[in-house]
């Protein structure tokens, strides 16, 4: 299990049992873990964290189509190269350009009686973008 580009955090809509944290990966997949107790829930999400950040490289962009379609870019599965403290500015300045584009996707609403097709396509960027 790959954990580059991955994000774990508490897994508050699950109640069936306690201390429970979900890991979603690069390619989207979810998966659920439970600890023993809330202190090794945090441990484990901060250390999965901590990793997911030090091992992912920069995205590459998304492939380029005649169609203007929402593409997600490619994230590389080899470890970044980088230092610790090049991957941390490299990681601020990624935010700051997801929000920025959140931002503006979320001014340019489609029309409401849209074409199914270009409602989907807001509806995939804005989960990618808030997923980012």
């Amino acid at each position: 299990l790959g954990v580059h580009h991955a994000l774990a955090e508490r897994a508050s809509k699950y109640t069936k049992r306690p201390n429970v944290f979900r890991l979603q990966t690069a390619d989207w997949r979810v998966f659920l873990f439970q600890a023993p107790t809330a202190e090794e829930m945090f441990s484990w999400i901060s250390r999965i964290n901590l990793v997911a950040a030090l091992f992912s490289s920069p995205p590459f962009p998304a492939a380029v189509g005649s169609q203007r379609r929402f593409v997600r870019p490619i994230l590389p599965a080899a470890p970044s190269r980088s230092p610790p403290e090049e991957q941390h500015r490299c990681h601020e300045a990624w935010m700051e350009r997801v929000a920025q584009e959140l931002y503006e996707h979320q001014r340019n609403l489609p029309e409401k009686r849209g074409r199914a097709r270009d409602l989907d396509e807001y509806r995939l960027k804005k989960e990618y973008l808030l997923y980012e």
